[in-house]
């Protein structure tokens, strides 16, 4: 059986992303794929219990989560795309014995309130910087996948920082981006655009699992979560797209300027942004790592949690420091 059968989920929803899938061609092999390897990774089903805060920062509620040692490294997660900081919950509690961490949903993302002008690169790396300074945070980690590396990466040039290493991937970063065809009809297609307003947020946070998942398999209350963050704003979520070119233009030139320690991580069976993306940026920047996850879709912090965890594990107590 399919995990994503057991959410409860509409009829409209299934068929709706049912004809997402059908003229996806990427579909098609990644059902292969997930056909193969499906449960040979161990799934993690007792997820950790965040605790959820809102404060207000740049004169907006923003939803975020800070807990763990704080005489540790400082860890700063970024949320995910359709997703939330509720996608960490596999990795919580594993972090928070180790280290300092803190957790937000972007601005315009999740359940963190924020209008258009921050379905922009340049705007949420504004806004990094603005959390950093509203928590006096220093020397941080940040992990940012999908569109929270290209906040990380857009702080990182544009801003003096104490950043003491980024663990990106999945997202875009390059100048032109390796997208697969359902990224790419959101980037050049205001008609796809609209679509995806008109089916609403279940049908796009349920075709996104279809076509990102290998080994995990999403709770209910994680997969209601991602579906009340994105309800009535489709419209403003999907010009983050939009704008996506532009957006590389303020990170792309300046990659090989970067000086901290950098691990790209990257699923091998991504089929949104394609692991190409990965070797390009790896080839940009100094000092730098990647790795690449076997058997792994587009979302790897969840679909190999195990191994992303002991991966940024390995990473903070050692790796960084001694990266060329």
């Amino acid at each position: 059986m399919n995990n994503l059968s057991k959410l409860k989920v509409s009829l409209f929803t299934r068929l709706s992303a049912w004809l997402f899938m059908a003229i996806t061609p990427e579909y098609y092999k990644f059902r292969r794929i997930k056909k193969r390897n499906m449960h040979k990774t161990p799934i993690n089903k007792n997820c950790s219990k965040i605790v959820f805060k809102y404060s207000i920062i740049d004169e907006i509620k923003i939803r975020h989560a800070h807990d763990g040692k704080i005489d540790k490294p400082t860890i700063i997660l970024l949320s995910p795309l359709p997703q939330s900081i509720y996608a960490y919950s596999p990795i919580w509690n594993k972090l928070i014995k180790k280290y300092n961490v803190f957790a937000y949903d972007m601005p315009g993302f999740g359940m963190s309130e924020g209008n258009q002008e921050y379905m922009h690169f340049k705007k949420q790396g504004e806004f990094l910087n603005k959390f950093i300074q509203y928590f006096n945070i220093t020397d941080p980690h940040i992990i940012g996948p999908d569109i929270g590396m290209a906040a990380a990466l857009h702080y990182s040039i544009h801003f003096p920082n104490q950043i003491k290493s980024l663990l990106i991937g999945d997202g875009p970063s390059v100048n032109p981006s390796i997208n697969g065809s359902l990224i790419s009809k959101l980037e050049h297609s205001s008609f796809w655009r609209l679509i995806f307003r008109i089916v609403g947020s279940e049908t796009f946070v349920y075709a996104a699992f279809k076509l990102c998942y290998i080994n995990y398999e999403p709770s209910q209350d994680e997969f209601d979560d991602y579906v009340i963050s994105y309800k009535n704003r489709i419209a403003q979520t999907t010009k983050w797209f939009k704008y996506y070119s532009e957006g590389m233009s303020t990170i792309d030139p300046y990659l090989k300027d970067i000086d901290k320690p950098i691990l790209i991580f990257w699923g091998d069976s991504d089929m949104l942004l394609l692991q190409d993306n990965a070797k390009k940026l790896y080839d940009k920047l100094k000092t730098r790592k990647l790795h690449i996850f076997t058997n792994c879709g587009h979302f790897s912090y969840q679909d190999k949690h195990q191994e992303f965890s002991e991966l940024v594990d390995n990473w903070i107590q050692n790796d960084y420091k001694n990266i060329n």
